[in-house]
């Protein structure tokens, strides 16, 4: 994977730590890139690209012909870090609106290839339930649920889906621990439902057994 090269990295640094000492206001502009090359001691090319760098992370937007403005005194928390900390009732509320709209549009828009993939995750799903190592039994859950919101064809959706898919792992995994009755496992019928109402292309319905399903998963561990 190509990375950026590290004099950028260093340099949206010391940018980052003079905006926050106070030496640029919120709404005020920077000076120039060959001023900043200078007072930093680079190549107005690494302040091109710490200053993309920073406009990533939204504390300095570009305007086209006035120049780097200031928009934010410290960067936005990457999002990994957000998921990294939060706690299982926020990752399943999360969850609720991705995978609650999922199964919506998926009842209007999933495909014979998509009831094929419910078919084999639904079944990959039941024997995992039954006598499978937790890990083997969180994939197979995840598979399902990733399917739901695939045949929504939406690529955004899909993608903060998966996003999410490290810290849903292990927040089942933490909630397996606590489930001495495998409560968890044992809802099968659950996501059998959300499957058909997919098939029926019912998307109120879809959505109601998505919702109700996850909901009651969040009750459980509140």
């Amino acid at each position: 994977m190509i990375r950026r090269h590290p004099l950028a990295e260093q340099a949206a640094e010391e940018l980052l730590r003079r905006i926050g000492s106070g030496e640029w206001v919120l709404g005020s502009k920077l000076p120039g890139e060959t001023t900043l090359a200078a007072q930093l001691g680079v190549g107005r090319s690494t302040i091109r690209e710490a200053v993309r760098e920073l406009a990533g992370r939204r504390v300095l937007e570009s305007r086209q012909g006035a120049g780097v403005f200031v928009i934010a005194l410290q960067a936005a928390e990457d999002w990994d870090k957000v998921l990294r900390k939060a706690d299982i009732t926020d990752v399943l509320e999360g969850r609720l609106a991705i995978e609650t709209e999922g199964a919506r549009l998926a009842a209007s828009r999933r495909t014979p290839a998509d009831l094929r993939n419910f078919r084999y995750t639904l079944a990959d799903r039941k024997r995992a339930a039954a006598n499978s190592p937790d890990d083997w039994y969180i994939e197979a859950d995840l598979a399902f649920h990733r399917a739901v919101v695939t045949a929504a064809h939406n690529a955004v959706l899909t993608e903060l889906f998966d996003t999410f898919v490290p810290r849903i792992r292990r927040a089942m995994t933490d909630m397996l621990k606590l489930d001495d009755e495998h409560r968890h496992r044992h809802d099968q019928a659950a996501h059998e439902a959300i499957a058909e109402a997919i098939r029926a292309k019912d998307p109120e319905l879809a959505a109601t057994r998505a919702r109700e399903h996850l909901s009651a998963v969040r009750s459980s561990v509140s």
